[in-house]
């Protein structure tokens, strides 16, 4: 063995799982998933839930009973927020999830214009 030879790239034991877990994946570019956007389990199980890996199984077992924000999900499987997108995105793939935009912030209404509507009402009602 030479001096000048570099020493072999190891990968760390903590990046290795990571890559297993995305069995591979890379995130399709038109599923870039916000933190907020919400993920919840379809009604009907197509024969591809018997394949899925632990990870995506706890994923499903959290979406299974309502919506759950992508980072919600992240923190309860703590899995980091790029793998809990992938998986998230195979799962929408095959079916079994659906994941919808977040909801829009409110918007500020006209404080005057909503206290004129309740004294409208009040006028009409007699209350």
């Amino acid at each position: 063995m030479h001096d000048d030879q570099e020493p072999a790239l190891e990968l760390t034991s903590e990046l290795v799982p990571l890559h297993v877990i995305a069995d591979g994946r890379d995130l399709p570019a038109d599923h870039e998933y916000s933190r907020t956007a919400l993920v919840t389990a379809l009604d009907e199980t197509p024969a591809a839930a018997r394949t899925l890996t632990p990870e995506a199984r706890r994923v499903m077992d959290l979406v299974s009973d309502g919506l759950l924000s992508v980072a919600e999900v992240a923190g309860r499987t703590q899995l980091p927020l790029g793998i809990v997108r992938i998986l998230i995105a195979h799962l929408v793939e095959v079916g079994l999830v659906y994941v919808r935009p977040p909801m829009p912030r409110a918007v500020a209404h006209d404080r005057a214009l909503l206290q004129a509507v309740v004294d409208g009402l009040q006028k009409t009602l007699g209350a």
